[in-house]
C-alpha cells in the first residue's frame, strides 16, 4: 500500500496552510533551477536547496519559518533576475 501524501492530522489549518506555502516556494525554487544552462551549476543548486529544505523540514516557531520564507522569496527573485539577464 503506497504512503499517504495527506499531512497528518494533527495539523491546524494555519500550520496546513504554512506547509502547502513552503511546498510552493520549494517547487518554484526548482523549477527555476531547472533553466540554469550549465549542468555542474543545475546540480549544485538543486542539492544546495534539496539540502536547505530538509536541514529546515522541522522547524515550527512560526517567526522563523516566516524569516526562512522570505529570505527563500528573495532568493528565488534573485535567482530569476540572473536567468533573465542571462538569457539577454
Amino acid at each position: 500500500m503506497a504512503a499517504s501524501r495527506l499531512p497528518p492530522a494533527t495539523l491546524t489549518l494555519k500550520q496546513f496552510m504554512r506547509r502547502q506555502q513552503v511546498l510552493l516556494l520549494y517547487r518554484r525554487i526548482l523549477q527555476a533551477i531547472r533553466e540554469v544552462p550549465n549542468d555542474s551549476d543545475l546540480r549544485y543548486l538543486r542539492d544546495w536547496a534539496k539540502e536547505e529544505f530538509k536541514r529546515n523540514k522541522n522547524a515550527t516557531e512560526e517567526d522563523t519559518i516566516r524569516m526562512m520564507m522570505i529570505q527563500g522569496n528573495l532568493q528565488l527573485k534573485e535567482l530569476e533576475k540572473t536567468l533573465a539577464l542571462a538569457k539577454s
